[in-house]
């Protein structure tokens, strides 16, 4: 956990120096992407490789697709309340 501390105060820094630099900001960014290309295919192999989740793919699909529709409502509405709570507001504040 120590490692990971080091490693983001180390990124921080090196942001810091790099904030000017519109050409290593690039870079850096189409790294992060690709980087994360990679994790989710590794991620993918790990999964399509362990026989247990395979097995037990129909009901974890299903699971994971309810869990994934409330995740999206709740945000949907959350951010909706946000909306009419902060923004509408403004709107009749001005008027």
């Amino acid at each position: 956990m120590l490692e990971i501390l080091f490693l983001m105060a180390f990124g921080i820094l090196i942001g810091f120096f790099l904030r000017g630099k519109k050409r290593a900001v690039f870079w850096v960014e189409k790294a992060i992407l690709w980087s994360i290309f990679l994790l989710l295919f590794f991620l993918g192999l790990s999964i399509g490789g362990d026989e247990l989740i395979m097995a037990s793919l129909p009901s974890l699909g299903l699971n994971a697709f309810l869990i994934t529709l409330g995740g999206v409502s709740g945000s949907v509405l959350a951010a909706w309340a946000t909306w009419k709570f902060l923004f509408n507001r403004k709107k009749r504040s001005t008027q």
